[in-house]
């Protein structure tokens, strides 16, 4: 089971009974580990339904779950294979029931969240309720609930939020309705309050398995804490070197503390890097060398010193982007000219990625990469699921499982329009408050006729009886042929089509919004088909579900599938979103003074009498630099500009201090890409002429 791995891979895969800490460092195999350690687990004796290996993304997951299938074969549907969140959801669909909700509850997106914000704090500005949710994400995420707040609350400010927090808490419990926090900060109470259900976590659960374990935030720490219990058969797999994510609540406390509460705990350090050259690793040691260290380790690399890293200056950031192009041409032009002497196929527009540390970043490389026709994609785009035509389906999906989700039921009666309007849906929300019942609830309550006309009440029973026969039908439909079928009869009959076109001036933009649906449904239908299933705890793709099982799950997914991967473009991304990634050649662009360290406000780069927390964003700010130099396999070159736009104003750019702190070779070339894509034109043109001078030669010659 453990071919191929070096000592200390073997060494992590082989620690089966007790607390195991494995620092994996980038590029070290670290996802080969947690597989052939789940491999390693069942060939003792454990049950593969016993084993939970979590990580951070449906993808992640999904990568994991094709290797350990790869590995293990069959066993492998079995293992617990998912993410925090899709994890919290089962526990609390099982067991939820003790915090007082039901198995349907809802699970609401960010904007559905910000609504109810909103109404809760009365306000229509949805910036200021952006605000309220994001400290009351931070809040839940230390495990805070909104007495708890208020009373830890900084200032006035603080302690308006925390008693806004207590209305939102109050209408999501009336709603039946949970956001993403609670996936994780739910299944905590669940296990710290009610013994039975940690004894039965416990029991299930033989070995945890926690990918990218530098990414926990607090509560995430004490749920598995939970669930492990004090025998703490646990591997957690992580990085501190990679913790870039602390402004959503990510903390280094988690790899502090591991030592602490467990004194047995064994840690591996996994140093050999099989992602970059010597020269690459090299310019990443030094980076994060400044940055104090938890556990020590240094990365190397036996792929050879490679291609020296570049340093590239521009005058300003579009003169940047138009140096990045060039090196992405000359790159690949190069590889051309070695490739087609051999016989190869020429290099592809998929090896290179240009990263960057903020999302506006992007525009002006994309400009460039249009004007030299270069196919590229902006990683971390629009998802899927942002689509409006999507959040119209998924809002139906959540009131046929949850009817006392209001924000659903909203969505769902207004999109498209039924001849229900503004007013009548007014009169249902006063009624519903004032008896402490949700919409649905109150359209059938036999003292509704009371306040209300009797056509409207005809079209809200309607709609109602609607619900109910869709929920029934959905209940009953398996399988994807019939879900597939299901859903095209009802798209029909609540004319969804119509509705796109009637809302678009554009017939070619309708005609997309009708695309992105048909595949949607086709996406549903696979689910249901059990050919695909990326949220689900227990991971068993050839079960057959009913369309309202799949719908139960809809919102834990934050995109419909990675349909981009394969396709042949420059990827941009930011260096966050790139984080787990890795590609050939790697431009690592804004290097600059307040922007990569981002803003730090320390007198640019003087560190006298820098404040502790100053000091521990630079460090965070060094660790995103070092994931950034460690996406790259095989050339790196990194560049800034002399002059940057702030705001309307041009200011003097300054090299980051990452730079220096690279310690590059003094003699390292300052290159200018145009020139070196100028002579392999030239000797592009020197070949050709030769190839036909030849040719015309032997021509000559020929009897």
């Amino acid at each position: 089971m453990s071919s191929g791995l070096n000592l200390a891979q073997q060494e992590a895969v082989n620690y089966l009974h007790g607390p195991c800490l494995v620092l994996a460092g980038a590029g070290s195999g670290k996802t080969r580990v947690i597989t052939h350690k789940i491999g390693r687990l069942i060939e003792s004796g454990m049950a593969p339904k016993r084993i939970a290996a979590i990580t951070f993304t449906n993808k992640a997951a999904a990568e994991m779950r094709e290797r350990a299938k790869g590995l293990i074969g069959r066993e492998a549907k079995h293992v617990v294979v998912c993410t925090f969140h899709a994890l919290g959801v089962r526990m609390m669909r099982e067991d939820g029931a003790v915090l007082g909700l039901k198995p349907q509850f809802s699970i609401l997106d960010s904007d559905d969240a910000t609504k109810i914000l909103k109404d809760a704090g009365g306000t229509t500005d949805a910036a200021t309720a952006r605000i309220w949710q994001w400290t009351i994400s931070k809040w839940k995420n230390m495990g805070l609930n909104a007495a708890q707040a208020e009373a830890l609350a900084a200032d006035d400010n603080e302690r308006v939020i925390a008693k806004i927090m207590g209305r939102y808490e109050e209408r999501l419990a009336a709603y039946q309705s949970v956001d993403f926090d609670d996936l994780i900060g739910m299944p905590l109470k669940l296990l710290q309050q009610h013994d039975e259900v940690r004894a039965k976590w416990q029991a299930a659960l033989g070995h945890v398995l926690v990918d990218e374990y530098q990414d926990t935030n607090a509560t995430q720490y004490e749920v598995l804490k939970a669930l492990v219990g004090t025998r703490g058969h646990f591997t957690a797999v992580g990085d501190d070197d990679q913790s870039i994510y602390g402004w959503r609540g990510a903390t280094l406390d988690n790899l502090k503390k591991l030592p602490i509460d467990y004194p047995t705990l064994k840690v591996i350090k996994l140093e050999q890097n099989y992602r970059s050259t010597s020269a690459i690793l090299r310019a990443a040691n030094n980076v994060i060398g400044p940055n104090p260290k938890l556990f020590p380790k240094t990365l190397f690399s036996e792929l050879g010193e490679g291609e020296p890293v570049r340093v590239v200056d521009a005058d300003s950031e579009a003169h940047e982007a138009e140096r990045t192009v060039a090196r992405i041409q000359s790159l690949r032009a190069g590889e051309t000219i070695t490739q087609s002497s051999q016989g190869t196929q020429s290099q592809e527009w998929r090896n290179f990625a240009v990263l960057y540390r903020a999302n506006h970043q992007a525009r002006v490389f994309e400009q460039a990469l249009r004007k030299a026709q270069i196919p590229y994609k902006v990683s971390g785009g629009q998802s899927f699921f942002d689509r409006a035509e999507i959040k119209d389906l998924c809002g139906w999906f959540r009131l046929w499982v949850n009817t006392d989700d209001d924000p659903a039921f909203l969505r769902a009666v207004t999109t498209p329009k039924r001849g229900i309007g503004h007013q009548t849906l007014q009169s249902l929300g006063v009624f519903a408050t004032q008896y402490k019942l949700s919409l649905f609830e109150a359209l059938f309550s036999p003292s509704l006729p009371s306040v209300m006309a009797k056509r409207s009440l005809e079209g809200l029973h309607e709609f109602g009886r609607y619900i109910n026969e869709l929920e029934y039908k959905a209940r009953q439909t398996f399988g994807a042929e019939d879900s597939r079928a299901f859903m095209a009869e009802w798209l029909k009959e609540i004319d969804y089509e119509k509705h796109l076109y009637d809302g678009e001036d554009s017939e070619q933009v309708a005609a997309a919004r009708w695309t992105n649906v048909m595949e949607f449904c086709d996406w549903m239908s696979q689910r249901a088909g059990g050919t695909i299933d990326d949220t689900s705890g227990a991971t068993v793709v050839s079960e057959r579900k009913s369309l309202l099982e799949v719908a139960q799950t809809i919102s834990l997914l934050s995109t419909i599938s990675e349909r981009e991967q394969d396709q042949n473009v420059v990827t941009l991304s930011t260096l966050h979103a790139a984080k787990g990634l890795e590609w050939p050649h790697v431009m690592l662009v804004g290097v600059t003074e307040g922007l990569l360290p981002f803003k730090l406000d320390d007198d640019n780069g003087r560190q006298e009498k820098i404040s502790d927390d100053t000091l521990a964003r630079l460090q965070e700010e060094r660790r995103l630099m070092y994931v950034g130099i460690t996406r790259a396999q095989r050339s790196l070159a990194v560049s800034w500009t002399k002059k940057r736009k702030k705001g309307r104003d041009m200011i003097a750019g300054i090299p980051s201090r990452f730079i220096a702190e690279m310690a590059l070779d003094k003699t390292t070339a300052k290159e200018d890409p145009r020139e070196k894509l100028k002579a392999l034109r030239a000797e592009f043109a020197k070949r050709a002429a030769d190839t036909a001078t030849a040719a015309a030669a032997a021509a000559a010659g020929a009897p």
